[in-house]
C-alpha cells in the first residue's frame, strides 16, 4: 500500500501512542489531504499486529460512508459493510441512536477500533450539553472501544461546546491534536493543490428603491458597502443575474483553460437552494455548458455523484451534497454561490477542489462574491487552526467593516449601468438575522461594467 509521508508518520505515531492507558487519538489534517486512507492504513497496522479484531466507522453522511467503505476495502482487502466476512461496518452518525444493544455489545466482546470521520459534528465532553451524536459516543463508545481515532479537517464548532473525544488545554481551552497536518505542508508535499481564490467586486453599484411615496437612488463603491448600508442582502445578490453570469463566466473560462491540459477536469457550483440550482443550470446551458444537479432532495444523489466522479461532464451543481468528505478528485474549479457564510463550510467546500491526482494539476480555483465575511474567510485559509475558532469560547458573529484598500478597478470600455432583476419583499436577512424593512416597496440593483477581481494566492 502506497502512503504519503504524512500518512505514514501519523500511523507510526498512533501505533506507538495508542495503549490501554491512552486509547484515543485525534488527527487534524487539512481537507483533501487523505485522512480516510490514513485511517485505513492505521487499521491495517493494528490488525496485522493482532491488536484489534474489528473496525467500526462513523461519518456524517451516506456519501462519506460510501467513500470510507471503498477506501478501506482497497487498503485492507476486506469489506467494511457489516456483511458476513467483513472486518467491520460503517454507519452515519444519524444511525447511532438506532443501533440495538447487540451491536454495542461488540465493543465488550471484541477488540474494536472506532473511527469517527469529521468528528466536529459531535459535541461532547459533558453529557448535559452534548448533542445527541456526542452523547452516543460518550455513553456507548468512549470507555468501551479498545481504541478510537477522531478525524477532522476543520476541528472547531461555532457554539460553546467542545468536540467529542477531543482534549483541550487548561486554562485557555485550546484544542490539543495528537497529529496535525496543515494546508501549507500538504501543498509543499504535493498532497493538495495550491488554492487560488478570486473575489469579484464592483466599484459602482446603483440602488433604486421606493419607500412609501418617496423614490431614492443611492450609489456604492463596493459590494461590501452595498450590503452594509442598504436593505439588499447577500442572498439577494446570489440570485442577481449579472452577478451569477459574471461569476459563472469567470469559472467557465478557467475550467476551459484547465481542461486544455487535464481533459476530464470538472467544476463545482455550490448553490443556495434547489430552485437556485436549476437557475444556474439554465445559465450554464445558455453558455453551452453541460451540467448535473445533485441536491438533498435527489433520491439518487449518490448514484449521480458516482456517475459524475467517473465521467467527463463539466459541471456538477450541488445543494447540501458536496461539501465535506465527498471525494471527486477531478474537481478543480469551484463557483461559490451558497448563502451559507460560516468559515467551516467555506473551507470544506474549498477542500473539494484541493485533492491532487496528477503532476500537472497544481492549482485549484474558487470564485466567489467579495462579501466581507467571505473575504475574511478567504484571507484566513492559510491558518489551519484559527485561534479564535479552535477554542472553547463563543464565536461572535462577524460584523461588516469598512473596506480596506479596495484597489484599482478593472475599467472596461462601457460604463453603462446594467439592468438587473427586481428584488421585492418586505423582510431581508442581514448577517444571519431577519430584519424588517416595512417601508421598502421595491428596489432594483444595477452593476456597472467596472468589475474588479481580487486574487488571493494562498501558497
Amino acid at each position: 500500500m502506497k502512503l504519503r509521508q504524512w500518512q505514514s508518520r501519523c500511523i507510526d505515531q498512533a501505533v506507538l501512542q495508542l495503549s490501554p492507558q491512552s486509547p484515543h487519538f485525534f488527527c487534524q489534517a487539512t481537507p483533501a489531504a487523505g485522512k480516510t486512507r490514513m485511517a485505513a492504513g492505521l487499521a491495517l497496522a493494528l490488525l496485522k499486529a493482532g491488536r484489534i479484531d474489528l473496525v467500526i466507522c462513523f461519518a456524517p453522511s451516506r456519501q462519506i460512508v460510501a467513500g470510507i467503505q471503498s477506501t478501506f476495502a482497497d487498503v485492507l482487502g476486506r469489506r467494511l459493510d457489516g456483511a458476513i466476512g467483513a472486518v467491520g461496518a460503517t454507519y452515519t452518525y444519524q444511525a447511532m441512536p438506532f443501533l440495538d444493544a447487540s451491536f454495542w455489545q461488540l465493543l465488550d466482546q471484541y477488540r474494536v477500533l472506532a473511527v469517527f470521520v469529521e468528528i466536529h459534528h459531535c459535541a461532547g465532553g459533558d453529557p448535559v450539553i452534548s448533542n445527541r451524536w456526542g452523547q452516543e459516543i460518550l455513553q456507548r463508545v468512549q470507555d468501551r472501544a479498545t481504541y478510537t481515532l477522531a478525524l477532522s479537517g476543520t476541528p472547531w464548532r461555532s457554539d460553546e461546546r467542545c468536540i467529542a473525544l477531543a482534549r483541550y488545554s487548561d486554562p485557555h481551552g485550546t484544542l490539543v491534536c495528537d497529529y496535525s497536518y496543515g494546508l501549507e505542508a500538504a501543498v509543499r508535499d504535493g498532497a493538495c493543490r495550491s488554492p487560488r481564490i478570486v473575489l469579484l467586486d464592483n466599484q459602482q453599484v446603483r440602488l433604486e428603491l421606493q419607500e412609501s411615496q418617496a423614490r431614492e437612488t443611492k450609489e456604492f463603491g463596493s459590494v461590501g458597502c452595498l450590503l452594509r448600508e442598504s436593505p439588499v442582502t447577500y442572498e439577494d445578490l446570489l440570485h442577481h443575474e449579472d452577478i451569477m453570469v459574471r461569476l459563472l463566466n469567470l469559472a467557465l473560462k478557467k475550467l476551459t483553460e484547465v481542461r486544455s491540459h487535464v481533459a476530464d477536469a470538472g467544476g463545482l457550483v455550490v448553490a443556495t437552494d434547489v430552485e437556485h440550482a436549476h437557475l444556474i443550470a439554465s445559465y450554464l446551458a445558455r453558455m453551452g455548458e453541460d451540467s448535473m444537479i445533485v441536491t438533498y432532495r435527489s433520491p439518487d444523489a449518490q448514484k449521480r455523484i458516482e456517475i459524475f466522479r467517473h465521467g467527463k461532464t463539466k459541471w456538477i451543481i450541488s445543494v447540501g451534497m458536496i461539501s465535506e468528505g465527498t471525494d471527486i478528485p477531478r474537481l478543480q474549479v469551484c463557483c461559490y454561490l451558497s448563502r451559507i457564510r460560516t468559515e467551516m463550510y467555506f473551507r470544506q467546500v474549498l477542500g473539494r477542489i484541493l485533492r491532487r491526482r496528477q503532476d500537472n494539476d497544481n492549482h485549484a480555483w474558487l470564485y466567489a462574491l467579495a462579501e466581507p465575511m467571505i473575504k475574511r474567510f478567504a484571507k484566513r485559509i492559510a491558518d489551519d487552526l484559527p485561534s479564535d475558532l479552535a477554542v472553547l469560547s463563543k464565536v461572535k458573529e462577524e460584523k461588516y467593516k469598512p473596506e480596506e484598500n479596495p484597489g484599482q478597478a478593472n475599467h472596461e470600455a462601457s460604463h453603462q449601468l446594467r439592468y438587473s432583476s427586481r428584488l421585492e419583499g418586505e423582510r431581508h436577512e442581514k448577517n444571519g438575522e431577519a430584519s424588517s424593512s416595512p417601508s421598502v416597496v421595491w428596489m432594483e440593483v444595477y452593476f456597472s461594467q467596472q468589475y474588479r477581481q481580487q486574487l488571493l494566492a494562498v501558497y
